[in-house]
């Protein structure tokens, strides 16, 4: 069980300053106090994650492989406790957290998967060519490494797959890297349990104590010192634009600056293109308030803009949307603080003289519940205040009606960057969505057709990040075994003897790795 602790390598302190955990759903104060760690915590933490950097870096695939699978049983382990827990913590159904926790111990198992495979190493043998002329070649070998010690912070909408053992960290311990999670206090109990099934996978595995630590806390002064700590090479981090931009600053102005890998904004916008809305209009109504209402829209990936061509059928498609709203039940937030956002953006677009209110969901009796709202605008007056585009975490979502595909692709050429796109089309719009997808794929890092977008699956194809601001470096994901990339970097060795070269460069190739050799893949053997 949770008692509250710091848990710094295999020690576990408490501090005086406490916090305590609450359920969303009463507005009711857990039992346990929780301990708001400190400057002196990021330090020894720190501290343990580099010393154990050289060891846990240079881990055979197979003995990291084993931790990362470890990690995950140990998670499995405990699943009925982390389900009742986070229950209580964030008010998400059983169902939901269930999955969630399915999905985590389905990302390290695959990143474990990964690992073995070897195929991240990008290892690269340009073998020396003595007898070129006019000048000889050096023999040249390349591989990844892993950074240094990880910073994550856990998020608060996804209390598993996102926080703890959530997709940064088994991505950061993938590519070798310690990691010291900052957990969330919008679920500490959640996070603590988690903490100490990792805790207790570096000891079995006879790993380094500093391969893991866990630092609870609700200040931004302890992200912060973590964030500026010397040691840290890189922060993973999921949550809102203005904390995601506060850490890329502090990373920017230490004496060596270090990635902020942020994923922070962004209302990925629908399009709905004439012929389906001429033939599936009414359908599309309830299946795109199923997406803007899921989770009470506390989704990365909330269907927060739909753009399409005004006439009868999108009427038909707002009538359907309308009703479905209507009749929608509201749904418990996760702390009250997102709760008071959502509504302060709710009423912000419902004042504004451009829009117009279409529907809203039902009112519940509890506390901290998300009423659905929809809301309308012209593409001229969405284009000419730019906050209008601004990301309202919930279930808020603003129509843009456009004139015709020229004015539709107007507004995504307006746009800021986002994590997704969506296309509801036909075969018949096949030459609009052609001339619209340029444009898209300039602003996001995933299109999909006739789906929505709520809904991530951990692939290795999977791209879950986007343009600034829907992350801080778009080159990057945060979801799939390419998250590894974050946390790696190039190094190269010329002319280095074989007997000191890392193990997958050597010329007998002792991992049985697939390697690029003379610019030819290799295959392993």
């Amino acid at each position: 069980m949770y008692n509250g602790a710091i848990l710094i390598g295999a020690s576990e302190s408490r501090s005086a300053d406490t916090f305590n955990a609450i359920n969303p759903a009463t507005g009711e104060s857990g039992d346990v106090a929780f301990s708001n760690a400190g400057p002196a915590d990021v330090a020894k933490a720190t501290t343990l994650a580099a010393e154990a950097f050289q060891t846990f870096s240079t881990l055979s695939l197979e003995a990291r492989a084993t931790f990362i699978e470890t990690v995950a049983a140990n998670i499995l382990a405990i699943k009925d406790d982390l389900v009742a827990t986070a229950m209580a913590e964030t008010a998400l159904p059983k169902p939901r957290l269930e999955g969630e926790t399915g999905r985590t111990v389905g990302q390290l198992r695959m990143f474990a998967t990964e690992v073995r495979a070897g195929l991240w190493l990008d290892a690269t043998i340009d073998p020396a060519m003595p007898d070129r002329a006019p000048l000889p070649r050096a023999d040249l070998r390349r591989l990844n490494v892993a950074l240094g010690p990880v910073a994550v912070f856990g998020a608060s909408n996804f209390p598993l797959a996102f926080s703890v053992a959530g997709g940064d960290t088994a991505a950061a311990f993938a590519a070798g890297c310690p990691v010291v999670v900052k957990g969330h206090p919008a679920h500490p109990g959640t996070g603590e349990l988690v903490a100490r099934a990792i805790q207790q996978a570096v000891a079995s595995c006879g790993l380094p104590e500093g391969v893991f630590s866990y630092l609870p806390g609700t200040t931004n002064e302890l992200g912060g010192a973590l964030v500026a700590d010397p040691r840290i090479k890189a922060v993973g981090f999921t949550g809102s634009r203005g904390g995601g931009l506060a850490l890329v600053k502090i990373a920017n102005q230490r004496d060596e600056p270090i990635p902020v890998y942020a994923e922070m904004s962004s209302i990925n916008p629908v399009v709905l293109l004439p012929g389906a809305l001429a033939s599936r209009a009414e359908a599309l109504g309830p299946a795109f308030v199923g997406s803007l209402t899921m989770g009470a829209g506390q989704f990365c990936t909330n269907p927060g803009l739909v753009i399409a061509i005004d006439g009868p059928d999108l009427e038909t498609f707002v009538a359907s949307a309308a009703k479905a709203l209507t009749a929608a039940q509201p749904a418990v937030m996760l702390t009250p603080g997102i709760h008071a956002s959502f509504e302060r953006g709710v009423e912000e677009l419902a004042s504004h003289a451009a829009v117009t209110t279409v529907a809203r969901g039902c009112v519940g009796e509890g506390v901290n519940q998300a009423v659905g709202a929809l809301f309308t605008t012209e593409a001229a007056k969405f284009e000419a205040d730019v906050a209008l585009s601004h990301e309202v975490f919930g279930s808020s979502s603003i129509l843009v009606r456009c004139k015709d595909i020229a004015e539709i692709k107007a507004v995504i050429a307006n746009l800021e960057g986002q994590l997704t796109a969506t296309i509801q089309s036909e075969a018949s719009d096949n030459d609009a969505a052609a001339e619209l997808l340029p444009a898209l794929q300039a602003k996001v890092g995933r299109i999909l057709f006739n789906g929505w977008p709520t809904g991530v699956e951990v692939t290795h194809a999977m791209v879950h990040g986007g343009p600034f601001p829907s992350t801080s470096d778009g080159r990057s994901t945060s979801v799939g075994t390419l998250a590894m990339a974050r946390f790696l970097r190039p190094v190269c060795f010329q002319d280095t003897p074989d007997a000191l070269l890392p193990a997958p460069l050597q010329a007998a190739n002792p991992w049985g790795i697939t390697r690029r050799v003379n610019g030819a893949l290799e295959q392993a053997k």
